[in-house]
């Protein structure tokens, strides 16, 4: 399989288009569900505020020929006694399946690895999401084991956590921590 084309690009005030095409009961079934317009214009303020905060970045996945196909990026959250930060991504569905989300998700642990303030990056997809856990794999992710993980707030899930030691080179760091 060869490496799809992408680009990810840092999220503007014009992507809230995008996070309102992502937020679809298909897409968010796995996270408990769609948000309300409420909580998108909240989450998307978030994302604007990553980067002037320092608590992460998010971008919008992009196609050769400019079209936005998804979202990817980290913030910051406390996990176990630590500070980290937490990778998420969505794939539109006419886009799944080509590799995007490997793609898009390397992208963001490398623009990690330049930019992130600490030294591990998590992802927490359910047990019962095998494409997203497929993209950890993939991605370099080592996995750390099951746990069970507060997504939205109030509602657990039983997840993976996989993890990246963003301070090891890539080679380094690619199946084990």
């Amino acid at each position: 399989m060869t490496t799809p084309d992408v680009t990810i690009e840092p999220w503007t005030d014009a992507d809230l288009a995008l996070l309102r095409r992502v937020n679809t009961p298909e897409m968010k079934k796995h996270v408990g569900g769609p948000e309300t317009e409420e909580q998108l214009l909240l989450r998307h303020r978030r994302y604007l505020d990553f980067v002037p905060s320092g608590l992460g970045c998010m971008y919008r996945i992009v196609l050769p020929g400019g079209e936005a196909v998804g979202t990817v990026g980290y913030g910051t959250r406390s996990w176990q006694g630590a500070t980290v930060h937490e990778m998420g991504w969505n794939v539109l569905p006419g886009f799944q399946g080509r590799g995007i989300a490997v793609a898009a998700t390397r992208a963001a642990v490398a623009a990690a690895r330049r930019e992130a303030a600490h030294r591990h990056l998590h992802a927490f997809p359910s047990v019962d999401n095998p494409a997203s856990n497929a993209v950890c794999a993939k991605a370099g992710f080592t996995l750390v084991g099951e746990t069970d993980f507060e997504f939205p707030p109030g509602r657990y899930m039983r997840s993976h956590d996989w993890r990246v030691d963003l301070r090891a080179l890539p080679s380094e760091s690619a199946g084990r921590d």
